[in-house]
């Protein structure tokens, strides 16, 4: 079977997935060959021994990306897309060429990606009527038109039911987590201060905001590594500053995976999520997590067994579990260590990829 990955994105979670998917898709049998638009991230998947192919596409309305998309699709039996422009391009195009399609919905845009498993939430503040009315009620009848075209894959279970409540199929979704390699599961030696860290965009709904808040209020000396860009790095900066933090930002960075060595504990403070990445890797690398009860998390993370859940925005909540595990080196290793065995026996990069050839292989046999 010929599978064609598409990700026109040249950083962030969806990446970060596809180097593990693709692989392991590979091992368990299919011919795999990867589409992206960064010649850099193009190296990195022709490092991992796949086939590799650029080509650019600019913007979700970039029509001549249709002809450039039109010959590397030309073998495909199936083509899985992993982010919105690739979606409406060569999802589109793989169709036209016969192909079967998969698209992953890793995320949703920022101003309604609030809803993700808090329903209540109508956007982010600040969000126009007019952009709220076209996300809800444009954005997502295109996504739902083009869903019909074939499958979506949601890593959670909080996107599926968001997606069937806006007029996805329900039988067109399927539930597939994010998957996970185990490198390292041994926690490293205790360190003074505690080193607290996290890897996110920052923008508002990664709860950056409420982090900063929190460490203010602790009572135990801490310091913060943040790893990630975005618009509001700024104003966080600014936060940390008046907050008299001992906290450095360090702007996107490539080896995430290698840094989480130097943290004590993982936290993920955000407003919204789908399946974060960046957990399943605090997880495989035995640190212990604290991370809000949003969209997927709690599908990752049992409370009190595998990590600390907290309400998002809730910073005396946040400043609590910070607390409790500064004080206990024992706690902190007894749930790296249960956080680490979740990931191998319910994340496995190879069992995720045996699963999802098997949804290829059956989505491809019924189109005959």
């Amino acid at each position: 079977m010929k599978v064609v990955y598409v990700s026109t994105l040249s950083r962030g979670g969806p990446v970060s997935h596809l180097r593990l998917l693709a692989p392991s898709v590979a091992r368990a049998g299919a011919d795999v060959h990867v589409v992206c638009g960064d010649p850099a991230v193009g190296a990195g998947f022709a490092e991992l021994g796949l086939e590799v192919s650029v080509v650019p596409a600019r913007h979700k309305l970039d029509a001549a990306a249709v002809g450039r998309f039109w010959p590397v699709l030309r073998a495909a039996d199936l083509v899985h897309t992993h982010d919105r422009r690739a979606g409406l391009l060569a999802r589109t195009t793989g169709r036209m060429r016969g192909a079967s399609v998969v698209h992953t919905y890793h995320g949703l845009p920022e101003e309604i990606a609030v809803q993700l498993g808090r329903p209540a939430l109508r956007s982010a503040p600040g969000t126009s009527s007019a952009r709220r009315f076209w996300l809800l009620h444009g954005y997502l009848r295109i996504e739902a038109a083009l869903a019909r075209l074939g499958t979506v894959v949601s890593p959670s279970r909080a996107m599926a039911a968001f997606l069937a409540r806006h007029g996805i199929p329900p039988e067109r979704i399927h539930v597939l987590p994010n998957a996970i390699d185990m490198r390292r599961s041994a926690p490293g030696p205790a360190r003074t201060p505690l080193v607290v860290g996290t890897a996110a965009n920052l923008e508002y709904w990664k709860g950056l905001d409420t982090l900063l808040t929190a460490l203010g209020r602790v009572g135990h000396a801490m310091r913060l590594e943040v790893f990630g860009e975005g618009s509001d790095r700024g104003k966080l900066e600014r936060q940390a500053s008046e907050l008299g933090l001992d906290a450095r930002f360090h702007g996107a960075v490539s080896d995430v995976r290698d840094r989480l060595v130097d943290l004590d504990v993982f936290v993920l403070p955000s407003r919204a999520e789908n399946f974060p990445i960046s957990v399943l890797e605090a997880l495989a690398a035995a640190l212990p997590v604290v991370a809000t009860r949003v969209g997927g998390i709690p599908e990752m993370i049992e409370d009190g067994e595998t990590g600390l859940l907290v309400e998002p925005d809730d910073a005396g909540a946040l400043a609590a579990a910070l607390d409790r595990l500064a004080g206990d080196e024992e706690e902190r290793r007894r749930l790296g260590r249960a956080g680490a065995e979740r990931a191998r026996t319910a994340f496995d990069a190879d069992e995720a990829g045996r699963r999802m050839l098997a949804l290829y292989e059956g989505l491809c046999a019924s189109s005959r």
